[in-house]
């Protein structure tokens, strides 16, 4: 009795470790870790445009990587809330 008592507790707490991975590793926190980033990113290339004349290489992968994280934010954001059919 004891023995299937443990059995079922460690088979218990292994659920909810797995349940809260789930959750750290969920696309909406993953979409909402992607508009965190491409907001930093805003912010970057303006003070970086404002401040001093830019290294143009520089500038143009910021803004290559801004406009990929937009990318993948839109990706996410349909897979979550898909379009409803016709």
């Amino acid at each position: 009795m004891v023995e299937n008592y443990n059995r079922f507790a460690l088979t218990a707490v292994a659920f909810i470790r797995e349940l809260m991975d789930d959750n750290l590793h969920s696309l909406s926190r993953r979409l909402i870790e992607l508009r965190i980033e491409h907001g930093d990113l805003d912010s970057l290339i303006d003070q970086a445009s404002l401040d001093r004349p830019a290294d143009e290489l520089v500038l143009r992968r910021l803004k290559k990587r801004r406009l990929s994280l937009r990318d993948q934010i839109s990706r996410l954001e349909a897979e979550l809330d898909p379009p409803e059919p016709a």
